[in-house]
């Protein structure tokens, strides 16, 4: 391993990750297919559930974050709202499997349970920190999302023989039965971080007070825009994150209705863009060290501008995986680069903020993505699945848009040396500060 990175640290990071995307892959691939397939619910139906969460977090997750940053600590938060999810999570499965009828009261708990995994993301992401030097934070985030698209592919190979029937857990319903065997193991892989994990920061006792944290709200958002490249690298993340983030919750139904590809084949194609995304992120994060984020960034982008339209207009199965391939390398690439970009952006003390609005960037573009796409798929017309292939090009137009915004980007981190204290040591200022 690189100088500079804590590997102890690292891999509890990265474990906790791994722990995460077991969740995310199987309950993003069978739950919706449950709900939209086997249930027949309305796609647009599945996609108010992410628009629910996105309300709760946009009531709650700012005040949150500011609230962290005056204590200085992320560790408590992250454990509580791990758990929080995880429980969410287990109902949905319970659900699903025991209760089908009541689908209605699932797609509550899986709304729910997709507010708390966000909400960890305001804790998690700011200890990247305390993981490596100011030099070697894309490297660090690159391996974090290495162990992402690792536990992906991992909750995809063991949830498969249950999916396919093969395995018999609790009940013949193969896809349902995937949802609760992955919520504990997400709660397992959570675990080591939770108990092991030792951030820096020493917690700050201050007195807080929610009522005026929540006056705050607008003033604190305000201020955090100012802040040099942090309110453009937000403004071009709504749009390019919506696109991309929406393209990837309604990629299992894709697969289903616009290519007829179903059961251990649709598996094993997720496995294949998600194995290489394994290979993306770490390469993503060197070269972002190496080249600069804005660089590095703009490729991406570039790549996705080019990508969703080729899905628009792919219909044969071997062109179809080809580009999945490459897509898979791109969307391994593009978190790794955006959550250390900001982190370079944003001086120390407003990390917890920083990062709050990122995830709610995220969030708050899911008021868009999903409701375009799920509209588009509704009411254009279904022949050759033109709805979906019109719907791919939609999310092409909101890359395009973040990608004009992201060219305004600073090329260099406008940070306070004195911010950069990481790992005990100071780090030189970034050229041209």
């Amino acid at each position: 391993m690189k100088p500079g990175l804590d590997i102890k640290r690292l891999v509890l990071w990265s474990m906790y990750n791994f722990g995460h995307a077991i969740a995310l892959i199987v309950f993003f691939l069978y739950y919706s297919e449950w709900l939209v397939v086997d249930r027949g619910v309305p796609d647009i139906w599945f996609n108010m559930t992410f628009v629910g969460a996105s309300l709760l977090f946009l009531l709650t997750v700012p005040v949150a974050g500011s609230v962290a940053d005056k204590l200085n600590v992320n560790m408590p938060g992250l454990r509580v709202t791990t758990i929080f999810s995880f429980i969410f999570f287990f109902l949905t499965g319970f659900i699903a499997e025991i209760y089908p009828a009541y689908y209605v009261l699932s797609a509550v708990t899986f709304s729910l349970a997709s507010y708390f995994y966000l909400f960890c993301y305001t804790y998690y992401n700011p200890l990247l920190k305390d993981i490596a030097v100011h030099e070697k934070h894309g490297l660090a985030s690159g391996w974090g999302m290495f162990g992402d698209y690792s536990g992906q592919i991992f909750g995809l190979l063991v949830s498969l023989p249950v999916a396919s029937g093969a395995l018999v857990l609790i009940g013949p319903d193969g896809r349902a039965a995937t949802l609760m065997p992955a919520a504990i193991l997400f709660l397992i892989f959570s675990l080591p971080m939770l108990i092991f994990f030792k951030e820096k920061s020493t917690k700050v006792c201050v007195k807080i007070d929610i009522v005026k944290e929540y006056r705050d709200v607008v003033g604190s958002f305000i201020k955090m825009c100012t802040l040099p490249g942090v309110g453009l690298f937000l403004l071009a993340y709504f749009f390019f994150n919506d696109a991309v983030t929406t393209a990837s919750n309604n990629f299992p139904i894709w697969m289903d209705k616009v290519m007829f590809i179903t059961g251990n084949t649709q598996n094993l194609v997720l496995i294949s863009i998600i194995f290489a995304g394994v290979i993306g992120a770490p390469i993503s994060g060197w070269l972002a060290d190496r080249f600069g984020f804005k660089k590095v960034l703009l490729w991406n982008l570039a790549g996705w501008m080019v990508i969703l339209p080729i899905f628009a207009a792919v219909h044969g199965f071997i062109a179809f995986i080809i580009a999945c391939l490459v897509m898979g390398v791109w969307y391994g690439s593009i978190w790794t680069i955006t959550r250390a970009y900001l982190l370079h952006l944003t001086p120390r003390s407003f990390l917890n903020r920083s990062f709050t609005y990122y995830t709610l960037m995220e969030r708050f573009a899911t008021f868009m993505g999903p409701l375009s796409w799920g509209l588009a798929v509704t009411y254009l017309p279904k022949a050759d699945a033109m709805n979906y292939r019109f719907a791919a090009i939609l999310m092409a137009i909101f890359i395009i848009i973040g990608y004009i915004i992201a060219r305004k980007l600073p090329r260099k981190a406008a940070i306070n040396p004195l911010d950069l204290d990481m790992l005990g040591h100071k780090v030189k200022p970034p050229a041209g500060y």
